[in-house]
């Protein structure tokens, strides 16, 4: 019996320690690989627009750095897989100012995308897109910010899809407002986030219409460009479907240059030969040959004294 106990203490203890191994793993197994040593954030705005622009959701991160960060910080955020990566990564001196592209890696990493940039300024941007399905009239898209990095204030704004209806959004956004754009949009505080934890944030309507919000508001063009033309460019004349053929530019460029040539040549006629007073017939400059008055003394043309 002896022997029996001994094999039992020793395999229980085997067990203990293999599950003292692998709690750490397992943890971050559960934590989905978040990354660490990730400064933290004052501010995180996320922006969810469905069929903006394509028929896939554009979600758009907008970070500012804590105060209390030491620049330049090293800053790794990951994106649904289903992503594939980001489509933009730029970087701000300003909350609003410009934006500038900023130099970034991006590897694939189980079920994400992992985004690493070096952040000398406090104020980054990010856009990515995801797929929605848009068979059905009944649209339903849901994101969720990952938790990897702790943040002191999150906003979430949903941008109404055009011509959508039944519209539902959670967390519920109790604030909502008109967009220089035309467009709606719905705003609501998500407050603190600790790192680590995770923010869904779901969008469900109902839209019939395929296109996207952008051609629906610009059907002529279909667009995002069409929406920047100033109103009264869009009133100005715009030539027939094709456009001019290539033989038209260079004709017209010859077509000038001989008006303009024609118009000198009938100018120069206009003036004719000097109104002076002609001179009788004889009598001339012995120098230069110009015809001279009769009371000429110098000859007109060349100056030499009229004998």
């Amino acid at each position: 019996m002896k022997p029996r106990i001994g094999i039992g203490l020793t395999t229980g203890l085997a067990a203990l320690l293999a599950a003292a191994l692998l709690a750490p793993a397992l943890a971050l197994a559960q934590a989905g690989g978040a990354p660490k040593g990730n400064p933290a954030l004052s501010t995180l705005n996320i922006d969810v627009w469905p069929e903006y622009d394509r028929p896939a959701v554009l979600v758009i991160l907008k970070g500012a750095l804590a105060p209390g960060v030491k620049l330049p910080a090293t800053v790794t955020l990951r994106l649904p897989a289903a992503s594939g990566g980001a489509a933009a990564v730029a970087y701000s001196n300003a909350a609003d100012g410009n934006l500038l592209n900023l130099k970034h890696e991006q590897a694939r990493a189980g079920d994400y995308f992992t985004v690493k940039f070096e952040a000398t300024e406090r104020f980054f941007h990010i856009e990515f897109y995801e797929p929605i399905a848009t068979t059905a009239p009944e649209r339903n898209f849901r994101y969720v910010w990952p938790g990897d990095m702790a943040v002191e204030r999150t906003t979430v704004v949903v941008q109404e899809p055009v011509a959508a209806t039944a519209i539902s959004v959670e967390p519920t956004l109790d604030r909502s407002s008109l967009g220089q754009d035309g467009m709606k949009y719905r705003v609501g505080e998500a407050g603190a986030l600790p790192a680590g934890k995770p923010l869904p944030i779901v969008v469900r309507y109902t839209k019939a219409d395929a296109r996207p919000s952008r051609a629906i508001l610009n059907p002529s063009t279909g667009n995002a460009a069409a929406a920047s033309v100033p109103p009264a460019a869009v009133a100005l004349p715009t030539p027939p479907p094709g456009g001019l053929p290539d033989w038209a530019i260079p004709l017209a460029g010859f077509a000038l240059l001989g008006a303009i040539g024609a118009g000198l040549i009938a100018w120069i006629w206009r003036r004719g030969p000097s109104s002076a007073p002609a001179a009788p017939a004889g009598r001339h400059c012995v120098k230069c040959g110009a015809a001279l008055a009769a009371d000429d003394r110098f000859c007109g043309k060349c100056g030499r004294k009229v004998a």
